[in-house]
Parts: structure tokens; C-alpha cells; sequence
């Protein structure tokens, strides 16, 4: 099971480029909890000849953001990122819906991992109401569609529907392409950055994201086909 798991996800990334010609979306999306506004309390001397920059290392917390980011596997785009005190059921939601409405008729497959709000039940209605299903869903906790994460997610899998998704094993967050964005976007900006506010956060990583879109986006070079690992 987990072998072919790890598979399907490697071969939707190497039709990526196909599916896109058919206006199918491929999506690696996940959440980035904890992104600390923190501002130094001097600031940072830079380098002068012999001598290397230095930074305080005391600072000051202004609070933190998550942000929910999409990666377009053939496009190597970020899409429709969402900023948030927090990553509840109804922001995971709200965040899949403004997902969707960039392209309102397309297909959209997005590669998500275990996480629960990825098989809630606000999903699965927005899922229902955006795919023309109609009928009894049941009720979370006792019967029909509705009623586990398991019958959730089964419901979210299924190939017929315009929208889908494809749910990564466990422990396998190396499979999910946005997880090397992330670390760019950490690299890039975060590492050694100072944030006045969380507004302030808030703006400088919609920034990154528009500067990353115009002139270093490209899809990820995916060379794992899917076999086993020995």
C-alpha cells in the first residue's frame, strides 16, 4: 500500500505538464504554522572590511502567521496564498475555495498530507457543492459520507470528481514539492530577517511570493520515480 501510495504521487508529477494542457491543476499544498514576527533589538552591523556582519541575537516577538501555500507542480507558480493568525477546518476550506475560483472550470488535483482539516467536513461540502453532488452526505460521527476521516477521505479521493485530492503517507512530507518551497522561502527571507509588526511579516511574505512568481519560479526538477527505497 504505501509503495503504490508513493508512487501515485510520483507519476501525477511527471504528467504534471500533460495535465496542465488539459486544464488540469496539480497542487502540492500545506501549511507553514508558527512564522514568528520577530524584530531585532539593535540592529544588524554589516561587514566591513575583516570583519563579518553581525546580527543581535536578542529580539523582540510582535506574535506569528501561518501561511497555506499551493505549489503548481508544472508551473513551479506559488497560487493563492492565505495568511492567518491561525489553520482551522474553516481557513483550510476558505483557503481550498479561493484555490478553485482562480479557475472556476478547470479540474484540480492537490497533494496534502495527513492532517485532519484536509479531511474535514467543510471540505467534503464544499467539495460536494462545487462538483453539482447532491443527495444526504450523512452526519459527522454517525453515519454516511460524513461520518470519519476515513469515509471523508475516500469521498476526497475520488477520481470522477472535478476537484480531488491525493493524500501522502505518513512520514513522507520529503514527497510533497511545496516542503522544498518552503525552505526557500526560509532561506530567502526568513532566516535572517526583522519584522516591525506581524502586518509587517504579513506583507514582506506576500512580496517574496510575487517577487518568487516573476523571476524564480520553475517546476522542480522531480527525478523519483516511485520505487521501492532499498
Amino acid at each position: 500500500m504505501f509503495d503504490a501510495e508513493v508512487k501515485e504521487v510520483c507519476d501525477l508529477y511527471h504528467q504534471a505538464q500533460e495535465s496542465a494542457q488539459q486544464s488540469t491543476h496539480l497542487v502540492s499544498c500545506d501549511e507553514m504554522t508558527g512564522i514568528q514576527a520577530t524584530e531585532r533589538k539593535a540592529p544588524t552591523k554589516p561587514m566591513r572590511p575583516g570583519i563579518i556582519e553581525r546580527q543581535e541575537f536578542e529580539y523582540i516577538r510582535h506574535g506569528t502567521l501561518s501561511l497555506i501555500a499551493n505549489f503548481e507542480v508544472a508551473t513551479g507558480l506559488v497560487l493563492c496564498p492565505s495568511l492567518a493568525p491561525t489553520r482551522t477546518e474553516v481557513d483550510f476550506a476558505a483557503h481550498i475555495q479561493t484555490t478553485i475560483d482562480s479557475d472556476s472550470h478547470g479540474e484540480w488535483i492537490f497533494i496534502v498530507d495527513q492532517l485532519n482539516t484536509h479531511k474535514s467536513e467543510s471540505l467534503v461540502r464544499l467539495v460536494a457543492k462545487q462538483c453539482g453532488i447532491e443527495g444526504d452526505l450523512g452526519e459527522k460521527g454517525r453515519r454516511g459520507i460524513l461520518k470519519s476521516m476515513g469515509s471523508r477521505s475516500e469521498f476526497l479521493k475520488d477520481k470522477t470528481h472535478r476537484i480531488r485530492f491525493v493524500y501522502l503517507p505518513k512520514h513522507t512530507s520529503w514527497l510533497n514539492q511545496v516542503e522544498i518551497w518552503f525552505s526557500i522561502l526560509v532561506r530567502r527571507l526568513l532566516k535572517r530577517a526583522s519584522f516591525g509588526s506581524v502586518q509587517e511579516l504579513h506583507q514582506r511574505i506576500l512580496s517574496f511570493i510575487s517577487y518568487f512568481n516573476q523571476t524564480m519560479a520553475k517546476p522542480f526538477k522531480w527525478t523519483y520515480k516511485g520505487r521501492p527505497l532499498t
